[in-house]
């Protein structure tokens, strides 16, 4: 059977899972009695919930007697490690885009990728049957972005499809005809060449990984040259030649639709998952005895945002998690950077044992990373995320990001001028139609630490935000850092609230009544710019005496419940986020007012 490796690459929400779905029920991968969740490939309960993919998956159609592998990529650039991985397996790519938003931040950042390895892609204009859609305007910005990347002249001869993946049609025209995926599945195989395949033993790069209670460790990629069978004996290399381990292949798994099936034989060009090793993680070489040499992996763009991991020593610590001990969380987070290569885990800089440094790509990837281990039961303090810079000929260099975001016009000034104040530099302003305008702007990574919350209150949530990492710049000079001060609890127990009634002049509250608080807890927002301790745990005075007035039932103002990422770019650095499995909970480092009295102090005179 004839062969095709092809991956799909898109930005967030421009339908490239749900154009997966529509390929494998029109290839004829599923019974006409099986039923399907809607966005299969979405398998992970966080991507179900943020509607994001965050993790590079394998599927595969057969069509007109070809067997195409098809690799669904994660959108955000948070998940760039994925993708530049991934790349490495496939010999074509399908870049989709909505015709209404038209090449966003992330489908350059792909595109930039995949022109760099000669791929020579498919553009799919999606969501053709959205009342705004201006495909002929979203044609040109897609030539003008192949233009800008360096595509070279046969890459710039690139197909186009109209299409929607939701009514399930893709055609050559906008208008139609309307009727199945088949002239995309065949341009696939008219357009995407088959699999390069090398002379030689069996070796293959491990792409991506993951753990099986069944099998261990299985590895995917693609096989580059040789075959490979069940109980075969193979050696892994590391990046440099070196053997990592020796072992034999238990299974040799082949994509079917959703399903890993077992099979006798792989041969060179096809997208397999193998079990059987231990140690051999991605990037590594799984080569047959005989072989020396690794093969050269894509190179990962670094890290620009770090993060402090600590044990959760708060007053209410292992009460909601059972995972408390630093030997625990240091396992997870190593394990964790085995298979995610765009994370780096270092022990902390206090070297007591109880914290570590994890550096990713964004906010979100650390997040994600964050709420899949509270899920799992851990408790964990969290410091404020610091940007990693650069020492560049003796001058301190910092991570620019492009930032790109759609806002209705009333709005555009307020934005435009808090970029400003965060070091931002704006590079273009357009309409995008509809009576909203288009802001470009390069900001400094640490600007846009804590911007997301501040960006929707301004624009009364109607702005559309977009970031991808731009280059490492000169260092910009001190940035304003959060401007109000913050409510902090000066006793131990449940709020109560009476209490909280009587301090909402002061400033908005983040927490509900009858809550564990402890002193050293941040309850709410100062409305002035100092730090200011309160008692929320005061309950009314009670006597036999009856009240003149009336007494009515307290009416709280809503808190301001903030969510992980939200609590992480709020806090300041003498702060902490407290996680648990049920809390998201804000402190100081220092719980004791002396400690941090004498610590002000200390600063003041140094400083």
């Amino acid at each position: 059977m004839a062969l095709r490796n092809i991956a799909i690459i898109a930005h967030v929400d421009h339908g490239k899972t749900t154009l997966i779905d529509v390929l494998l029920k029109q290839s004829g991968s599923f019974r006409d009695n099986q039923r399907v969740e809607e966005r299969a490939m979405d398998s992970n309960d966080l991507e179900r919930e943020r509607g994001i993919t965050i993790l590079a998956k394998v599927t595969s159609v057969n069509w007109k007697d070809t067997h195409i592998n098809i690799v669904d990529t994660p959108g955000h650039a948070d998940f760039g490690g994925e993708v530049e991985r991934i790349l490495n397996m496939v010999d074509g790519a399908i870049i989709l885009v909505d015709a209404a938003e038209g090449p966003m931040p992330q489908t350059k950042f792909v595109l930039g990728k995949a022109l760099k390895i000669g791929l020579k892609p498919i553009v799919a204009i999606n969501k053709i049957d959205k009342s705004d859609e201006r495909h002929e305007e979203v044609l040109d910005e897609i030539f003008d972005l192949f233009v800008s990347l360096d595509a070279n002249e046969e890459q710039l001869d690139f197909k186009v499809l109209y299409g929607s993946a939701k009514q399930g049609w893709m055609a050559e025209e906008p208008t139609g005809p309307q009727e199945s995926m088949s002239p995309l599945l065949d341009m696939v195989l008219d357009h995407v060449e088959e699999p390069h395949v090398e002379e030689g033993p069996f070796r293959m790069l491990a792409t991506t990984i993951e753990s099986n209670p069944f099998l261990g460790r299985i590895l995917t990629g693609r096989v580059l040259s040789g075959s490979i069978k069940p109980n075969d004996a193979v050696h892994a290399l590391s990046n440099d030649g070196k053997i990592i381990e020796r072992g034999r292949i238990s299974k040799v798994l082949s994509f079917k639709g959703l399903e890993r099936e077992p099979v006798e034989e792989a041969n060179a060009g096809d997208i397999v998952a193998i079990s059987g090793l231990v140690t051999a993680t991605v990037a590594d070489t799984i080569a047959a005895p005989g072989v020396t040499e690794a093969l050269q992996a894509q190179p990962i763009d670094p890290p620009t945002l770090s993060m402090a991991f600590r044990v959760n020593d708060g007053p209410l610590a292992g009460q909601e998690g059972d995972k408390v001990q630093s030997r625990v969380i240091r396992d997870r987070l190593f394990a964790e950077a085995e298979g995610n290569v765009a994370l780096k885990v270092s022990d902390g800089e206090e070297g007591d044992g109880d914290s570590y440094e994890v550096a990713g790509r964004g906010e979100l990837l650390l997040s994600v990373l964050i709420e899949t281990m509270r899920r799992e039961g851990f408790e964990l303090c969290l410091g404020r995320p610091k940007v990693v810079y650069r020492e560049i000929d003796g001058q301190r260099y910092e991570p620019i990001e492009e930032v790109i975001i759609d806002v209705d016009e009333e709005f555009s000034g307020p934005v435009v001028q808090k970029l400003a104040e965060r070091k931002g530099d704006l590079i273009e302003m357009k309409p995008s139609g509809g009576g909203r305008t288009r802001l470009v702007f390069h900001v400094p990574t640490r600007g846009l630490i804590g911007y997301q919350p501040e960006l929707l209150s301004d624009t009364r949530g109607t702005a559309i935000f977009n970031r991808v990492f731009h280059e490492y710049a000169p260092y910009r000079g001190k940035m304003q850092g959060r401007r109000t001060g913050v409510l902090i609890s000066n006793g131990t127990g449940k709020s109560v609230a009476f209490a909280m009634f009587n301090l909402e002049d002061r400033g908005p509250m983040i927490i509900e009544p009858g809550v564990d608080v402890y002193e050293g807890m941040i309850v709410g927002e100062h409305s002035r710019g100092n730090d200011l301790e309160v008692n929320v745990l005061k309950g009314k005075q009670l006597t036999n005496m009856r009240a003149s007035g009336k007494d009515e039932a307290v009416k709280l103002t809503t808190p301001k419940k903030m969510s992980l990422e939200q609590a992480l770019s709020y806090i300041a650095d003498d702060e902490y986020v407290e996680v648990t499995p049920k809390s998201i909970r804000i402190r100081k480092i220092m719980l004791d007012p002396h400690d941090r009295k004498r610590a002000s102090r200390a600063a003041a005179k140094t400083g």
